[in-house]
């Protein structure tokens, strides 16, 4: 029997599901039946209890539950029959008025479709293709945070005065119109000077200090500053240097090497290890760069509308998920949070859109994962981490980790795809530009 839908908007459809009144009495004095041989009762034995009993207890309970599975049921069925792809779950409510026919109970069933999606001409798409290399200054800039990692100190003389790279240990007490004030006082405290741990005016009133020597020194905070009750205001810092210790980097040679699992022992070979996986950063960054790039370019050329399901599902999935970032951080109630939705809206509108899009492009052109390609990408993902075999079974082992990595290698495709289509403007980084992104 044709199914009829009525078109209430864009997307938004309803449908007029009936109902046997006979089924559904038949089928909730079925599951009665049933839960009578279990149910339990003060004066009765079990499987005893009379029917009565039973539908005083559990009938409006049960019938609920017919009517939802029934009704579900239904809805799928016309669903299906109509050929229709429903986006978020349905409103159904009974139909207000005479049922369509004796012995029936009529609902009515509101909800959305997935949209058409008209992606436009791919090349009037602008998209602006990142490259970087690995330069001699990266490795080099690289094996100094290797040496800083694995660098000892020790003191200096009195006499000798504190300067950049050297750790300090202070006595420190901050007063502003002469009040100490909240975080501005501190015993035994330890920074190392010139690497930003500190505000750079009070690095500089510490600096060319001295063993035991004490020093006051202004400091204003900058109106941007963290802390908001001393944000914008002067302050007086009264300092006491208590120790200097210098810095001692480990020389780069074979030891050295050797002491970051370089089996080989060579200074070249530990620089070569260095490029490799400074290469396979470079990599993953610009293609995270440049897929975004082409993501922002589908977007602008495609044409649908929004399932109001659809977005109101992600926006609740982004509130959960800033709950639990809040759950992680240590704040009390996090869960209970009142988070207001519309903080998400835009976001979560972005991305059921690009979701559609994609998965449009997709569909139509045949960008699907394939099984290889899924497998390369875990290998080379696994290639940074010292016992690669295990990291590529870990991911072979949890069906929703194979698919977080089949998701990567599907927009992987999407991306080479449209560039191979789209106005692409190629522009190159430095090493520092990339990893500043």
């Amino acid at each position: 029997m044709a199914v009829n839908v009525e078109t209430l908007d864009k997307l938004e459809r309803k449908i007029t599901l009936t109902l046997s009144a006979d089924q559904i009495k038949s089928e909730v004095d079925s599951r009665l039946k049933r839960l009578a041989r279990t149910v339990k009762a003060d004066g009765f034995r079990p499987g005893k209890v009379p029917m009565s009993v039973v539908n005083q207890r559990y009938g409006y309970q049960v019938q609920y539950e017919v009517l939802n599975d029934k009704v579900g049921e239904a809805f799928n069925k016309a669903a299906s029959e109509a050929q229709l792809r429903v986006a978020g779950a349905p409103s159904i409510t009974e139909k207000e008025g005479a049922p369509a026919n004796d012995g029936e109970i009529a609902f009515e069933a509101t909800f959305e479709v997935y949209p058409d999606v008209k992606i436009g001409d791919l090349s009037n798409a602008e998209v602006e293709r990142v490259n970087a290399e690995v330069s001699e200054a990266a490795i080099d800039k690289t094996v100094d945070i290797l040496r800083k990692q694995r660098r000892t100190f020790s003191q200096r003389p009195a006499d000798e005065a504190a300067t950049d790279g050297d750790r300090v240990t202070i006595d420190f007490e901050g007063k502003i119109d002469g009040v100490p004030f909240e975080g501005g006082t501190a015993q035994g405290f330890q920074f190392i000077l010139g690497e930003g741990r500190m505000l750079e005016a009070f690095e500089k009133g510490v600096a060319g200090m001295k063993t035991g020597e004490s020093k006051t020194f202004p400091l204003t905070f900058p109106e941007d500053y963290q802390g908001k009750d001393v944000a914008g205001k002067e302050a007086d810092f009264l300092v006491t240097l208590t120790k200097v210790e210098q810095q001692n980097l480990p020389e780069v040679n074979e030891e050295f090497a050797k002491s970051l699992g370089i089996a080989e022992g060579s200074v070249e070979a530990l620089r070569a290890d260095i490029k490799k996986n400074l290469e396979r950063e470079v990599k993953f960054r610009v293609l995270a760069r440049n897929k975004s790039a082409v993501m922002e370019a589908l977007v602008k050329v495609a044409e649908l509308d929004l399932p109001k399901a659809l977005v109101q599902g992600e926006v609740e999935r982004l509130i959960e998920g800033a709950r639990a970032d809040l759950q992680q951080r240590g704040i009390k109630d996090a869960d209970k949070a009142p988070i207001p939705a519309e903080l998400f809206q835009e976001q979560a509108e972005r991305r059921v859109r690009l979701g559609l899009v994609v998965a449009e492009l997709v569909k139509s052109n045949e960008l699907q994962a394939k099984p290889e390609q899924v497998k390369a990408h875990i290998e080379e993902l696994a290639q940074s981490y010292e016992r690669p075999e295990e990291v590529v079974r870990w991911y072979f082992s949890e069906p929703q980790r194979l698919a977080e990595a089949e998701a990567v290698v599907l927009e992987n495709n999407v991306t080479e795809f449209v560039l191979a289509r789209a106005k692409v403007t190629d522009k190159t980084l430095s090493f520092d530009e990339l990893m500043a992104q």
